[in-house]
């Protein structure tokens, strides 16, 4: 298990690699400027079960935003640079928790050094983000196109930049569009490299695709022992990305991120609303921090036995469900009171 044996790396009071659990990012898409709208969104993210924040800084406001902003939320913020080697260092100064450069187009060996320097001083993480979309022309020439060997080897040099600056308090990060190479980079890197990988399929396309994109790419990642923090990036809210992240950790037995529920596809068989049922049901389950399953089945046919299987469970009849309970059948009840007997359950879980 590679995430094993990476570098433990501490972002504010969190702590990745090693073996740590796997942490949920995502980003915002406000203008860091606007303190209040950002503040908003990191506190629905926060929510929704996002571990680690990252705010992009492309002026001088939006580094001196950072100040603000972060006494006001209470997880880890990640200062996302390009080009500008002065936003990192104002991003370091104005408090962020771990910043986000690109050596590759920061400006310059120099310009480099100083902001490594800064981040020493503070002993603040960099992580070293490369994507397949700006590789260098070079690497692109070498190996006839974008690929996999070429992101690494983009990856591998820019971390040698660092640490030849003296310092290896180091994420890395190696993302593309394209799944099957994207997997094949991490394969690669995975075993020359020593610090915590954060791992995303970027640009991944919207809520539907997207999705789909990100689940195969990450689960394949994933289940290799490869990555000690993800991001679902998803065009549209990102609390989406959260959601859909927490549920690719869980499916991989990853993680225990609140009610896993269970429902099925229907059939003719089926004699209640199931779709709506199961819909409302997953929408009630997210306000509750219980690590449980809960089935919701349509049907005689396979809805006892799924629903037994499940820690609480309906199984649908005729406009009617029986309520199920650690394998053992509570009672039954009129489909229209099914959701606020579930509900009442939840409630008294613990008692």
């Amino acid at each position: 298990m590679y995430r094993d044996n990476t570098k433990i790396i501490k972002i504010g009071d969190r702590k990745i690699g090693g073996g740590n659990p796997i942490l949920i990012q995502s980003m915002t898409n406000t203008r860091t400027e606007d303190v209040r709208a950002t503040v908003s969104q990191i506190e629905q993210l926060t929510k929704a079960g996002c571990e680690i924040i990252r705010c992009t800084v492309p002026t001088k406001e939006a580094a001196f935003a950072l100040k603000e902003i972060k006494k006001q939320i209470r997880i880890p913020l990640v200062a996302d640079i390009h080009f500008d080697h002065r936003m990192a260092l104002l991003a370091i100064e104005n408090g962020a928790d771990k910043i986000r450069i690109n050596p590759g187009n920061i400006g310059g060996r120099e310009k480099l050094l100083s902001v490594v320097k800064a981040a020493a001083e503070r002993n603040i993480p960099i992580r070293v983000g490369v994507n397949s979309g700006s590789l260098e022309k070079e690497l692109v020439e070498k190996y006839h196109g974008v690929s996999a060997e070429g992101i690494v080897e983009s990856a591998l040099d820019k971390v040698s930049m660092i640490e030849e600056a003296g310092y290896d308090n180091i994420v890395v990060s190696i993302k593309s569009s394209d799944v099957l190479m994207c997997v094949k980079a991490h394969e690669l890197l995975a075993p020359q490299c020593r610090y915590p990988l954060h791992v995303g399929i970027t640009e991944a396309g919207t809520l539907r695709s997207g999705n789909i994109k990100s689940a195969i790419g990450l689960g394949l990642i994933l289940s290799k022992g490869i990555g000690d923090t993800i991001r679902v990036s998803l065009t549209g809210d990102p609390v989406e990305e959260i959601y859909s992240a927490k549920q690719i950790l869980r499916t991989l037995g990853l993680k225990k991120a609140g009610i896993e529920v269970v429902s099925c596809p229907t059939c003719g068989r089926t004699q209640i609303d199931l779709i709506s049922l199961a819909q409302n049901v997953e929408s009630l389950c997210e306000n509750y921090d219980l690590n449980i399953k809960v089935a919701v089945m349509g049907c005689v046919v396979n809805g006892p036995g799924e629903g037994k299987e499940a820690d609480l469970g309906i199984a649908g009849g005729i406009h009617e469900g029986l309520l199920m309970k650690k394998g053992e059948i509570i009672r039954k009840v009129k489909e229209d009171e099914l959701l606020d007997a579930l509900k009442a359950e939840l409630d008294h879980w613990n008692e």
